[in-house]
């Protein structure tokens, strides 16, 4: 059996905790969650990778069990996320790396890529978008009309997203069956979006959202530079980040391996078995995977 370690490190005064497993001298897989998740979300996939990995997945700040300081205390943009993350990286040593992104995770692995472009050595993208294909109109638009206009109305009305028929349907939306998907999963969620704070948190990331998609046009140009291998792994049916947000990866790296899963958002709470075996053995295919 696989030992996984939850560790906490001090990061600008910032606690960072993470989940790690594997040798410490094996190549590392960088695991970034999404929203409203953790690295809870990995709990399954961290045990199924570590066997020839050094496997680390760290909760963003506000997320999980790293600080979450309030909106006065901390910037809660992806830029300030992906700054820490990379000083995290700085102090446990790691300098290469495979990343994993799924939904906020992209963005913060996109900035740790264009920071240090010779750091990322491949891509796996588990619905996490890089390119405008991927928004579905139908749950963008008022996180686009927030950022355009920033009022309270605007902002007020993306409240329901923290609330707990949304959580619950972005596990269950596009899950050919929602019985394979297990309750704790948005429970844990919804646990720690009560907390005091979480609600001005999570209303200005999605207010920030909007900046990463400025930073496309950098990501393509060092995907097509860098010609990091791509995996991009994606549950078909997801709402949020549609497959053609997978599909186009193949425009600014051609030999990307595509994979449509008939799954939804959280692919890795109804299909596991299947993202690890392909997780594998296209890392097994690729001589870079750090």
């Amino acid at each position: 059996m696989v030992t996984v370690h939850h560790r906490t490190v001090s990061v600008d005064g910032l606690d960072v905790f993470y989940r790690e497993a594997g040798p410490a001298d094996a190549p590392v897989l960088l695991l970034l969650h999404g929203y409203p998740s953790s690295s809870h979300m990995f709990r399954h996939l961290i045990p199924a990778l570590a066997g020839q990995y050094r496997v680390i997945a760290p909760d963003h700040i506000g997320f999980g069990r790293s600080s979450a300081p309030s909106v006065d205390e901390f910037e809660y943009t992806f830029a300030a996320l992906a700054g820490v993350t990379g000083r995290f990286l700085s102090t446990i040593g790691v300098t290469q790396y495979t990343i994993y992104v799924q939904d906020y995770g992209a963005p913060v692995g996109w900035r740790l890529a264009l920071n240090d472009p010779t750091a990322v050595v491949a891509v796996i993208s588990q619905n996490g978008n890089a390119y405008e294909e991927g928004f579905v109109p139908s749950f963008w638009d008022p996180i686009w009309a927030d950022d355009a206009e920033r009022t309270t109305e605007t902002r007020d009305a993306l409240r329901p997203a923290l609330g707990r028929e949304a959580v619950e349907w972005q596990y269950t939306h596009g899950v050919p069956d929602p019985t394979t998907v297990d309750p704790d999963a948005w429970e844990h969620d919804l646990a720690l979006l009560a907390r005091p704070g979480q609600d001005d948190v999570q209303l200005a990331l999605f207010r920030d959202y909007a900046t990463n998609r400025d930073l496309y046009p950098a990501v393509h140009e060092w995907l097509r530079t860098s010609q990091v291998p791509v995996l991009a792994i994606w549950g078909r049916h997801d709402e949020i980040f549609a497959a053609a947000g997978a599909t186009a990866f193949t425009r600014d790296a051609p030999d990307a391996r595509v994979e449509l899963v008939d799954g939804g958002h959280f692919l890795l709470e109804s299909d596991l078995d299947h993202v690890a075996v392909t997780i594998t053995d296209w890392l097994r295919t690729t001589d870079r995977s750090a």
